[in-house]
């Protein structure tokens, strides 16, 4: 009976921390997708795209302004977070993501990773900056794109059953 009481208060405080994380992660939908967040982030991607080059070597200037991204956006995040969560903790909720990382959404993931990992931050604003300068991911030549007035009713496709052999 002993150990039935253990796995119970076991599994009860995973789910307490299960449930913990799982609202940190939607706080962090919610402030991300906020207008201030939004303006924030697009603001001092346009003050800085310029600088980045879609290099292997690393300009001395990236170090200042990766820096500058961390006290702006992260501590801008965490401070959106202590008034939603009260107790919250940055360093709890860092642990807490490094566990539960397969389980977080790849655009939260790749966001949260900027202001850890250098070359998240980077790949970013080259990125940023490939889109500004119409330099983007170009899918249209493997476009075909046809009025469906022009074609013969007779050509269009017809619904049919597919029977089993």
């Amino acid at each position: 009976m002993e150990d039935l009481d253990e796995e119970d208060f076991a599994f009860s405080k995973s789910s307490a921390a299960d449930a913990e994380f799982d609202a940190v992660i939607g706080s962090i939908e919610d402030i991300i997708m906020d207008d201030v967040f939004q303006q924030l982030q697009q603001s001092f991607m346009e003050k800085y795209y310029q600088e980045f080059d879609d290099t292997e070597e690393n300009k001395l200037i990236y170090t200042p302004i990766f820096n500058e991204y961390i006290d702006l956006l992260e501590k801008h995040l965490e401070q959106q977070l202590v008034e939603r969560i009260p107790g919250f903790s940055m360093s709890a909720f860092t642990q807490s993501l490094k566990q539960h990382k397969d389980e977080v959404s790849g655009d939260i993931f790749d966001m949260l990773l900027t202001f850890t990992d250098f070359m998240a931050f980077k790949e970013m604003f080259i990125d940023y900056r490939a889109e500004r300068e119409g330099r983007g991911l170009d899918l249209s030549d493997g476009l075909v794109v046809r009025s469906l007035s022009c074609v013969a009713p007779s050509s269009l496709p017809t619904s049919t059953t597919v029977q089993p052999q």
